[in-house]
């Protein structure tokens, strides 16, 4: 019969309900599209994270599905019952283990290890007793990793050079201790390597013999004897060409001429090895380049006397192609000669470490590898009881986080979830590790909550981390603001926005989104009005001051026949006019904006009992399409994104409705029987008066809405 399973309906989607041994052991039966996650990293998460480096089999730094079944097969098949991953606990009971071969190792195994710490009786064993028997076995000679160090040797101080060679040859790969040793692998590749060195080197010494020195004087300037012949014969076939191609020019000298010069610089390497004319042989002392002086000094003695017997120090072409024609079976032997550090380190090096049988040393290192892996089964059994031990302490806490999210839904404190933070009079719990926070809000944008990228330090240490705001409001939530989080082990951070995503928070937020926003409106008119006034009331005072400043001196006789009136009745009508056009002015807008108050006054009582939903009407208009968005947001708001963001590969929509929201971050409440004391500096606000100012206005509306009525007011137009 197939398993019977059972879910539960959280975030919108049917998660497994891992209850049971059961449920463990026929997990790779449970359709992986049922799965909440797929795969999750093994950092930056609040989980042991040597656990997650066991089960991580190709140690990539994830936990996939299959390594995840895979550890689930691996921990039942050794346990006797499967229940006891259900039941967890620090001490792995030696009569939980299986009555099969590999139970019945890791028996023996843990009975060994116990009676080392003299507790042979114990009935149960746990990571202090095995972290200290993998650190004694990490320590002796033949620790099971197949893996050979200079130690490994013993008192054969030969084969400890044979494998300090190798190791400095190969480079080495860490034992069960740290240290860098020699694998299978790596001591074939060096035996390998040092037979073709030692085969290179019989070749040449049949085939170069005393040439060698010879071959490897031409090999050092051949390029730029052969450079300089070429030159020769193009002047030869164009005697203009002589002059182009002895390089350098006089202006190139010239610049040489301000700066420090070396024989081993690239301006004095690049010319030519001496001046360039039709048949000139090429000079092997003065004359040459001084750059390349020595190297043809080389030449000239050790191949050029030698082989040609010319003792002159010239070199025409005809003999240069002797001299490569004598030396070119040994320059073919040094073009072959193997690479890397092992043929860098010389043979006579390779001669002396491994002496006159190299098929010897070959089989004493592959001896003593095989050796160390023969140690393999009972080092790997106690590597296997750390793994079942930690298997079955954590793994269905690794279950509830990865194939259902039961820990997160159940407020138990998910594996993601990095700690608390405290901002702004409230607390944020879905809080998540962050590498790159530009980076991640690119895909943590995407799940419609208001995130909050906070820089945390704590001494030299820092990191990033998201916090979802999914209660209160966001007026004073913006980049720069100071708070405190605590992680996961309780220590305590100090936090700073650095970067928001701004996402609605509640329907009850978008309700009064508009209204505070017209407040801000009007605020920041009133303050440019304020600004304006201010302004020109300066420039006012700054006029009477000047004014003030300069009275004494008499104003030009124009200026004052242009500023002032012809005669004192003239200012004064001038002022009457003034006054008057005011007044008039004050008055018709009065008379407008009254006349205008009373027709929509009059329209709204005029509905009667219809007053509260126009009332709601127009509250609906002004809120409506903000909470309608706010709604649409909050629908779609999800947890997958922001894991996704942090690496995991989430299966489900993880929805974060509003209830649940509610519960992940918390604004500040006073306890039960809490006494509040009134506050001593509490702004006074005078609602008396303007309650008392706002009935007037009432009174007011009213007569003038009933004068007008009964006609006893003019009936201004309303358009």
């Amino acid at each position: 019969m197939a398993h019977a399973w059972q879910f539960q309906r959280a975030g919108g989607v049917d998660q497994v309900v891992i209850a049971s041994g059961a449920d463990i052991a026929h997990l790779h039966e449970l359709d992986q599209k049922l799965w909440v996650a797929l795969a999750c990293p093994t950092r930056g998460i609040d989980f042991d994270p040597r656990t997650l480096d066991l089960i991580d089999t190709d140690h990539d730094g994830r936990i996939r599905a299959p390594e995840l079944l895979a550890a689930c097969r691996w921990a039942c098949e050794r346990l006797a019952d499967p229940q006891q991953l259900i039941r967890g606990g620090d001490r792995l009971a030696l009569a939980s283990l299986a009555d099969t071969e590999e139970g019945r190792g890791l028996a023996d195994e843990a009975r060994r290890t116990l009676q080392r710490h003299g507790v042979a009786d114990a009935p149960d064993i746990g990571l202090p007793e095995i972290t200290e028997r993998q650190k004694h076995l990490a320590g002796e000679r033949f620790n099971g990793d197949g893996i050979v160090i200079p130690a490994s040797a013993g008192d054969d101080a030969a084969l400890q050079a044979v494998i300090e060679l190798a190791l400095g040859s190969q480079g080495g790969v860490p034992d069960a201790g740290g240290t860098p040793g020699l694998d299978e692998a790596r001591a074939h590749a060096f035996f390998d390597a040092a037979q073709a060195l030692l085969d290179w080197h019989a070749r040449g010494e049949a085939d170069c013999g005393p040439l060698r020195a010879a071959a490897q004087a031409v090999d050092a300037v051949h390029d730029k004897v052969e450079d300089y012949f070429a030159r020769c014969r193009l002047a030869s076939y164009d005697p203009r060409a002589a002059e182009a191609l002895n390089a350098p020019t006089v202006e190139e000298l010239r610049k040489l001429a301000t700066v420090r010069l070396s024989l081993a610089t690239d301006p004095l390497l690049q010319m030519p090895l001496a001046p360039v004319a039709a048949g000139q042989p090429l000079p092997l002392g003065e004359g040459a380049n001084p750059a390349w002086q020595a190297a043809l000094a080389t030449l000239h003695e050790v191949a050029v006397q030698p082989l040609l017997q010319q003792h002159q120090a010239l070199l025409d072409e005809a003999g240069w192609q002797r001299l490569k024609a004598r030396v070119a079976p040994c320059r073919a032997w040094l073009a072959a000669r193997p690479g890397g550090a092992l043929a860098a380190s010389g043979v006579d090096k390779l001669q002396a470490v491994l002496g006159d049988d190299l098929p010897a040393r070959r089989q004493q290192v592959l001896a003593l590898i095989a050796e160390d892996q023969a140690a393999a089964p009972l080092h790997g059994h106690v590597n296997d009881l750390e793994k079942l031990l930690r298997l079955q302490r954590d793994l269905r806490v690794l279950l509830r986080n990865f194939v259902s999210f039961a820990a997160f839904y159940k407020r138990e404190g998910a594996i993601f979830q990095a700690g608390r933070l405290y901002l702004d009079g409230r607390s944020c719990d879905l809080t998540v590790n962050v590498a790159d926070a530009a980076k991640h809000a690119v895909i943590a944008g995407l799940a419609k909550a208001y995130l909050a990228y906070c820089e945390c330090t704590r001494g030299t240490e820092k990191m990033t981390v998201a916090a979802a705001f999914t209660a209160g409001d966001v007026d004073f939530l913006f980049v720069g603001r100071n708070g405190l989080f605590y992680d996961r082990q309780g220590r305590d951070w100090d936090a700073r926005i650095v970067k928001v995503i701004e996402n609605p928070i509640s329907i009850g937020q978008a309700f009064l989104s508009p209204y505070k926003k017209f407040l801000r409106m009007i605020e920041e008119q009133v303050a440019k009005r304020a600004a304006a006034s201010d302004a020109t009331a300066e420039g006012r005072l700054g006029g009477w001051a000047g004014r003030i400043a300069t009275a004494d001196k008499s104003p030009p006789v124009g200026a004052v026949a242009s500023a002032a009136p012809a005669t004192p009745a003239d200012a004064a009508a001038a002022r009457a006019r003034i006054d008057v056009g005011t007044v008039a002015a004050l008055g018709v807008a009065l008379g407008s904006i009254s006349a205008v108050l009373v027709g929509v006054f009059t329209k709204f009582v005029d509905l009667g009992w219809w007053i509260p939903v126009a009332v709601a009407g127009i509250v609906l208009s002004i809120s409506g399409p903000s909470m309608l968005i706010a709604w649409l947001k909050l629908r779609q708001r999800s947890l997958g994104p922001i894991l996704d963001a942090s690496g995991w590969a989430i299966n489900g929509r993880m929805r974060l409705n509003v209830r649940l929201g509610a519960s992940l971050s918390q604004t500040a409440q006073l306890p039960r029987g809490t006494l509040r004391r009134p506050d001593p500096f509490a702004e006074r606000h005078g609602w008396g008066w303007a309650l008392g100012a706002l009935a007037l206005v009432a009174v007011l509306a009213a007569a003038a809405w009933g004068a007008w009525r009964l006609g006893w007011a003019p009936r201004w137009p309303l358009f």
